[in-house]
């Protein structure tokens, strides 16, 4: 469930890339990622993680940010579903707004958090989608896939037909789809 090294050193190297100061993070667990997206930001950086449950971050993330309150004051964690926290700000007009998006969390939403960070991300902004190979099996087996594996497929569909990015699936880590908002 934690994002592969190379995913997340892939991310930090586009976070700093585009010159980066704000970036969403679906899906918390550790908080691996958003330490990773926290280190790749200027000292005025923000990154907005989401998660249902805190479990994983209280007893492995929060010891580690509490040693480093200058990566800490950069990360706002937040309790509850993601769609939901999303949907508020875009509610708070913060669309256009965000330069980066780490999606990691349940598949089965992982259409809707796309289409979320979309309206999000300003032009120019970069998502990146982990796990978009399932394994492989979205590329081997599309006929036989869970309900996860269906809703990843359904992502790199939309993804492949959206007008307003442009994308690359890569072979790193578990599959990481790479999406540019034009």
């Amino acid at each position: 469930m934690l994002g592969a090294p190379e995913v997340l050193q892939f991310g930090k190297n586009f976070i700093r890339l585009i010159h980066a100061k704000r970036c969403l993070d679906v899906g918390t667990f550790t908080g691996a990622s958003a330490l990773a997206w926290a280190l790749a930001l200027p000292t005025d950086g923000e990154v907005a993680s989401f998660d249902v449950d805190h479990t994983a971050l209280n007893a492995v993330g929060t010891p580690i940010f509490d040693k480093h309150t200058e990566i800490k004051q950069k990360i706002k964690f937040q309790l509850g579903p993601a769609v939901d926290a999303l949907d508020k700000l875009i509610f708070d007009g913060e669309s256009g707004k965000w330069d980066f998006a780490f999606i990691d969390a349940d598949k089965q939403n992982y259409p809707k958090y796309y289409e979320k960070c979309m309206t999000l991300l300003r032009s120019g902004g970069v998502i990146f989608i982990d796990n978009a190979l399932w394994s492989g099996k979205v590329a081997t087996d599309p006929n036989n896939l869970t309900e996860m594996g269906k809703a990843i497929d359904e992502t790199n569909k939309l993804i492949a037909a959206d007008e307003k990015a442009d994308n690359m699936l890569l072979n790193l880590g578990d599959g990481c789809h790479v999406v540019f908002k034009k």
